[in-house]
């Protein structure tokens, strides 16, 4: 028959076991990224509505026709800015 101490013993350390292994399942979900939706937006025509990216630094530019994800590109080590200029003709 265990004592009482060693019975606060066995049961500390199956409530630390507990907490170990949820602590450990919690972070490998979060870093798993299963939480995240992973479906792609849908790409959209854009070409009639004239959307351009400027480079302020050279006068780069960039038409664009379709978007979908919008990830604004860096030129001249600075981010591009966006520009929608009225349709010509």
């Amino acid at each position: 028959m265990p004592t009482v101490q060693q019975s606060f013993l066995i049961l500390t350390a199956l409530l630390l076991a507990f907490l170990i292994w949820r602590v450990g399942t919690a972070m490998l979900r979060s870093v798993s990224g299963s939480g995240f939706d992973r479906t792609k937006p849908e790409v959209e025509d854009v070409e009639g509505l004239d959307v351009f990216l400027v480079c302020h630094e050279c006068g780069t530019e960039l038409h664009v026709t379709r978007l979908g994800e919008l990830q604004v590109p860096r030129h001249c080590g600075e981010p591009m800015q966006v520009v929608r200029r009225p349709a010509v003709g």
